[in-house]
């Protein structure tokens, strides 16, 4: 398929948070699945970008760039100076292997690579995730071969010489995998009605306290299956909370297979971060989204209320829910199957196929990479 394969060399970086992380694993799958082997990873080894990426046999290369502080003070001092640092290393990380092309997910933690980007005239594509891109995308698009962003409300924001807007790259799982397999595999019988509620790999306070009620209001109910992810932090707590797990209830601190939790439920209850987002219009669910209210640039609630207009979800304040309001909102379309299908039906118009293979090929076009 592709001429010279062997000789190409990617970068690709972005940490932090799982929707600069996962975009990543999925060009990198990508980019295997096209025959590419010379693949590097820039991330922070602090971070959980480590695990998932040294799990994918990617080499990974540590920068010890964290988030600026927003305060004046020592911590950001040290901040100055990490930053340094990372830039100086991925100097050296460039210079020894000598990247055709790097992909950025935005974040602090691809800033180093982006500058050095600039500064070695490395090509360099962007892509980010938001409604509202964070600054390191919004600092350095201007130097991109191209900038893909997820939402079109994005590109005002953007002075870049060429935009895209194919969706968030995500596991190929999300479009292959069944309804009904995803089921069998975590023993749910295909007649329940499951819901999945979800925080984000680190757990969310508000929707863990809201998911705790629900559970103990429905754990009676052998129509209703649940499923919870906790969050790692969080799994403790909420096991201590809620005494013995219903029988009806999965809970866990993270699923690996994301996309088994996300095909086997009727609804999902998750924060408004784009990959959750892009992850559960890929499935074709409606949610309920509830935006962390303190994100960077308030891109949360932006996202959401995004995918409110388009019908695909709806909206919850995180001051407004509470165990006592999740009820309300899941009985309710328990009860409405036709309000629950028509939001199932707006979300499948959001997703038609995997955008993956389409950000891939701007890589490879800055890249030099002849067509077979």
């Amino acid at each position: 398929m592709q001429k010279k394969q062997h000789t190409k060399t990617f970068f690709l970086t972005g940490g932090g948070t799982g929707g600069h992380i996962y975009p990543c694993v999925s060009i990198i799958n990508e980019l295997k699945n096209n025959g590419f082997k010379n693949i590097f990873y820039i991330g922070n080894s602090k971070n959980p970008e480590f695990d998932i990426i040294t799990a994918l046999n990617v080499p990974f290369l540590n920068v010890p760039v964290f988030g600026m502080p927003r305060k004046p003070g020592l911590k950001l001092l040290k901040w100055i100076v990490l930053l340094l640092v990372s830039i100086f290393k991925c100097l050296g990380y460039a210079i020894k292997h000598k990247p055709d092309v790097v992909f950025a997910t935005g974040g602090y933690v691809s800033a180093p690579m982006v500058i050095c980007a600039n500064m070695l005239k490395i090509p360099y594509v962007m892509h980010d995730s938001d409604a509202h891109p964070g600054i390191v995308t919004r600092s350095f698009s201007f130097g991109a071969e191209v900038v893909n962003l997820a939402f079109l409300e994005a590109n005002k924001f953007i002075k870049a010489k060429k935009i895209t807007n194919f969706k968030n790259p995500v596991r190929n799982e999300f479009f292959t995998v069944s309804r009904d397999e995803a089921r069998a595999e975590l023993g749910i019988p295909l007649d329940k009605f499951c819901v999945l509620i979800m925080g984000g790999s680190q757990g969310a306070k508000t929707i863990n306290e809201a998911a705790i009620g629900f559970i103990k209001h429905f754990k009676y109910d052998e129509n209703v299956r649940i499923i919870f992810q906790t969050g790692k932090k969080n799994f403790d707590d909420v096991k201590k909370s809620l005494g013995d797990i219903p029988e009806n209830t999965i809970a866990a601190p993270y699923f690996d297979k994301m996309y088994l939790p996300v095909l086997a439920a009727d609804i999902v209850v998750s924060r408004a971060g784009s990959l959750s987002i892009s992850e559960i219009l890929a499935a074709r669910k409606p949610s309920v989204l509830v935006p962390y209210p303190y994100a960077a640039a308030d891109h949360q609630r932006v996202n959401a209320r995004e995918i409110e207009k388009l019908g695909a979800s709806l909206y919850v304040e995180d001051s407004e829910l509470n165990g006592d309001t999740l009820i309300e909102i899941i009985s309710g379309l328990i009860s409405n199957r036709e309000k629950l299908d028509g939001i199932a039906l707006n979300a499948s118009k959001c997703v038609t196929e995997n955008p993956t293979g389409k950000i891939l090929e701007l890589i490879l076009n800055a890249a030099d990479v002849d067509k077979a």
